[in-house]
């Protein structure tokens, strides 16, 4: 069983900067993909960003695209979201997802947590940004 623990959210001004940190455990991490998901009040959840295993093949919402960076430490167990000039619609409710190499869920970058009951999720992290 894969435990997830988010941290880091908080309150900022428009401009800001964030870093999330999703602690794992129960599982080798060198074999999660792991993702980033957020969801805002009375919208779909999306996918910010998603990293592979090895950390060589990452994905970026468009919307976040040259202001976001994933990256994770396998060392650590850790993975990290650094988010720098944060705008006020980036105000979200964010999420750590991981799946199990090999699982039922699909560790392409681009299609990962589509199907959300085939991976893994933290209880999130709140980040607010105000104008």
């Amino acid at each position: 069983q894969v435990q997830l623990v988010e941290s880091g959210g908080g309150s900022v001004q428009a401009g800001g900067s964030l870093r999330l940190s999703c602690a794992a455990s129960g599982y080798t991490f060198s074999r999660l993909c792991m993702g980033w998901f957020r969801q805002a009040p009375g919208k779909e959840r999306e996918r910010v960003a998603a990293v592979y295993t090895g950390g060589s093949s990452t994905y970026y919402a468009d919307s976040v695209k040259g202001r976001f960076t994933i990256s994770r430490d396998n060392a650590k167990n850790t993975l990290y979201l650094q988010m720098n000039s944060l705008k006020p619609e980036d105000t979200a409710m964010y999420y750590c997802a991981a799946g199990v190499y090999g699982g039922p869920g699909s560790c392409n970058v681009g299609t990962m947590g589509r199907i959300p009951s085939h991976y893994y999720w933290g209880q999130g992290t709140q980040v607010t940004v105000s104008a």
